[in-house]
């Protein structure tokens, strides 16, 4: 195996191996709204853009890194202090072909290990079928709350999702029917004392880690390995956060990072935060629900 498939090969289990630690489901462009009732009623909404990031990518890296290389002898030279290029003999080309089919036999047992984990993954989808996306949009709209799944390629999904229930529970979105892990946009965590915590750290970067950080590494990889010969840039797209996420309560809001505070609305108080591209901290607040 050349150097540039060996790098080939492991940039993509690298890429593979960031998804599955929790890089993997991001937003783009999008509107998201919480509303959250003293008697724990509460709605939820998402319109927008949702990327699987690489799903596109990483699929054609996989195809690349499946293409077997014929065995091309190596150069064959002297003993003695010349180092003269000779012709190799029959023996020599013969430890060579060996030495190659072995590596190709191991190349052939990695892959496989890569697409099993790339198939763990996505829920049991080949992300090298063509049918992937739509099989995956399909799955979503199967599940509550999907209103809208629309797959416009490279990864990017349209999507309206709107949802009502009552916060006996803690509540997170997205969740993927089959899928063994997608990184939170937003979460609700219920307290024993009434109060309610929300957190959306995929709209920004929390104090203490964050999934996202890796789509740096994602990006640096996908620039690399997407040069063509010519130069031209086909690598990872990863996409731009654009959106607004809005909360209301007739409750009590006990903390929150917005720039502006609570705002007096018709439905009780409301919190806004404006997201963007240099969002350095995820929206979060504290609200005590109850009499």
């Amino acid at each position: 195996m050349t150097s540039a498939a060996r790098r080939l090969a492991a940039s993509f289990i690298a890429a593979a191996t960031l998804l599955l630690s929790g890089c993997f489901v991001s937003p783009g462009s999008f509107t998201s709204a919480i509303d959250l009732r003293k008697d724990g009623r509460f709605n939820y909404s998402y319109n927008g853009e949702i990327y699987l990031l690489g799903l596109s990518k990483l699929a054609e890296l996989g195809s690349k890194a499946k293409e077997a290389e014929p065995f091309k002898a190596v150069t064959c030279y002297t003993d003695d202090e010349e180092m003269k290029e000779r012709e190799c003999t029959k023996d020599e080309l013969a430890k060579q072909k060996a030495d190659w089919e072995e590596d190709r036999k191991a190349d052939e047992a990695r892959k496989k290990r890569d697409s099993d984990m790339m198939k763990v993954m996505l829920g049991g989808i080949d992300p090298s079928s063509p049918q992937a996306a739509e099989e995956l949009a399909q799955r979503l709209r199967r599940q509550a709350g999907w209103k809208s799944v629309v797959y416009k390629g490279d990864g990017l999904f349209v999507v309206d999702f709107a949802i009502s229930g009552h916060l006996d529970y803690d509540f997170q979105f997205p969740t993927m029917e089959r899928f063994p892990m997608a990184n939170a946009f937003v979460v609700l965590n219920k307290r024993a004392d009434g109060a309610v915590r929300m957190d959306a750290p995929a709209f920004g970067q929390p104090a203490q880690g964050n999934p996202m950080a890796s789509m740096g590494q994602l990006a640096a990889m996908g620039a690399a390995l997407g040069s063509d010969k010519d130069g031209k840039d086909d690598g990872l797209k990863l996409p731009e956060l654009n959106g607004t996420l809005v909360l209301t309560t007739d409750g009590t809001i006990l903390a929150n990072n917005t720039d502006e505070g609570p705002v007096a609305g018709t439905t009780g108080q409301r919190l806004e935060w404006k997201i963007t591209p240099r969002t350095t901290t995820a929206p979060t607040a504290l609200v005590r629900l109850g009499g």
